[in-house]
């Protein structure tokens, strides 16, 4: 017991925290600020996918990881864009359209990965993004080779944290995005396009979206596989609820999960592997998220307008 409680403070152990909480990091703060406009988007679990494959093969074949994430990241507004038209332009139920465009994502996603790659015996890889260690930080004790010697997406991530939420609170841009979740007829009166805040939000939500799946198969497993999302666009949305829609909240609700996850790898390494089924340890971490977000989910208020579509004429 005591050598798993040693590993908790391990090197190693807090760097694969950080590498794990990066993707849904990335696909939380989409979520976050698609909803933040009032856009639920149910469609994270295909963008993600669909955002997986594209990185994955433009890299392969280009040779250019950052090609790569450009792709996904494109692929990834694509996709949110198509989900903007049907529920911003269109009014349809957010909940139909999210689900729509997961089915259909993650149907493009097996279906030009067997068109461009076929059923090889061995699956085809990219050599991954390479830690890049900061000057000095990385040299500190402990949290130098943890925190300051990750992936370049890994540093991008948590940088959009700060940034995601200063746009939010300090910039007129941020203000009219939330007011289009509050009250969007305030927000027309005023002179702010609701329909152009709305396809704003959720198109960049789509692209970083897109780029959280690439980080999976460029990043962390180097190559795409048809289960690498494994549910994380489902605990993004989640993580939204916990965090309660506040930036700084739900990156904490993202490296809660992350240190869940990096347990269970290390319970499943550890004696009780031979003990308990290997199953048990896998569920961990999404059945304490639903315990976590039970019990904040109470006292969590919602954008006003969320899931409302928004009609002009109607008041």
């Amino acid at each position: 017991m005591w050598g798993l409680v040693d590993q908790l403070f391990q090197v190693g152990f807090l760097a694969a925290l950080v590498r794990i909480a990066t993707p849904l990091l990335l696909a939380t703060l989409g979520e976050m600020l698609s909803e933040r406009a009032g856009v639920l988007n149910l469609g994270i679990e295909g963008i993600m996918l669909i955002g997986a494959m594209a990185g994955f093969s433009v890299a392969y074949f280009s040779g250019n990881l950052w090609l790569g994430v450009a792709a996904a990241m494109a692929v990834g507004m694509v996709m949110a864009a198509l989900h903007a038209l049907l529920t911003v332009s269109f009014g349809l139920s957010q909940h139909v359209s999210g689900i729509g465009v997961t089915m259909l994502s993650s149907g493009l996603a097996f279906y030009i990965y067997r068109l461009v790659f076929g059923q090889p015996g061995q699956p085809p890889s990219v050599t991954a993004f390479q830690p890049l260690p900061l000057p000095g930080l990385s040299a500190l004790p402990v949290i130098g080779p943890a925190l300051f010697s990750q992936h370049a997406l890994t540093y991008i991530a948590f940088l959009l944290v700060p940034l995601s939420a200063f746009i939010l609170d300090h910039t007129p841009w941020g203000l009219s995005v939330r007011m289009v979740g509050e009250n969007p007829h305030a927000a027309d009166s005023a002179g702010v396009s609701v329909v152009a805040r709305r396809w704003q939000a959720v198109v960049i939500g789509g692209g970083l979206m897109g780029v959280a799946g690439a980080f999976l198969s460029l990043a962390q497993f180097n190559a795409f596989t048809f289960g690498v999302i494994n549910g994380r666009g489902w605990v993004a949305i989640a993580l939204v609820v916990f965090g309660q829609w506040r930036p700084w909240r739900c990156a904490a609700g993202a490296l809660m999960f992350a240190f869940i996850d990096a347990l269970q790898l290390r319970l499943q390494a550890s004696g009780l592997g031979q003990h308990v089924p290997y199953e048990a340890f896998l569920i961990l971490p999404f059945l304490l998220t639903i315990v976590a977000m039970a019990s904040v989910s109470r006292n969590a208020v919602a954008p006003a307008a969320l899931l409302k579509p928004f009609r002009k004429e109607e008041r």
